[in-house]
């Protein structure tokens, strides 16, 4: 099957300061920024990594295409993280599935990822890793094909909540112990919390649940 990895990295960051996206994560190797982490991460568990930037970002760019990813820039990055992914769903219309991951994420583990693939291989309209102990969904989520529409579809900032709320009794949900399904990076506070934490550890002040 045709599974294609997704990587949403158009955010604005605004509650960083910066590109946060080229902040190197800590503690982490190989050392390196954020995107290129989530990207290998990406290209290891889903064998394939197609990301879309803003129009311009040439530095952010350079970063992913170093890492091994596609990369799509599109202005539609502007209209927020659904008008991405549709983007990105289009530019991969003909493919079996999507599993789609964002750039700020970049400490979920490859084996995560692949267990994602399998779930869209043998079946699942929906997959996505959950918390083994509370049941608490994290990203990446794994789309089927018949949802090919409904992600076409999307519009705006909401991402495609809306899409796995209206099939929420198809998702397979793949309990795991892996702590980067909810590890997102958002200001610097949460990236120093990381390195203080050290490479095997991450701290309550960094995950978000």
């Amino acid at each position: 099957m045709d599974i294609r990895g997704l990587l949403l990295c158009g955010g604005r960051a605004a509650r960083f300061g910066s590109d946060k996206l080229l902040a190197v994560v800590p503690g982490q190797e190989p050392a390196g920024p954020i995107a290129a982490r989530a990207a290998r991460s990406l290209l290891e568990g889903a064998g394939n990594a197609h990301a879309i930037v803003p129009t311009g970002a040439s530095s952010l760019r350079s970063v992913l295409e170093e890492a091994g990813c596609a990369v799509l820039e599109s202005d539609r990055t502007s209209e927020g993280m659904g008008a991405s992914l549709a983007a990105l769903v289009a530019a991969n219309e003909r493919a079996d599935g999507w599993i789609v991951a964002l750039g700020d994420m970049p400490l979920a583990n490859p084996a995560t990822i692949a267990a994602v693939r399998r779930a869209l291989e043998e079946g699942a309209l929906l997959a996505a890793p959950v918390s083994a102990e509370t049941g608490a969904r994290g990203h990446p989520v794994g789309f089927a094909a018949p949802l090919r529409a409904e992600l076409l579809a999307l519009a705006g900032d909401a991402g495609a909540r809306s899409v796995v709320e209206r099939h929420r009794g198809s998702l397979q949900a793949l309990p795991t112990d892996d702590p980067g399904i909810f590890l997102d990076l958002d200001t610097p506070a949460q990236l120093e919390a990381l390195r203080e934490a050290g490479s095997q550890r991450i701290s309550g002040a960094a995950a978000k649940r």
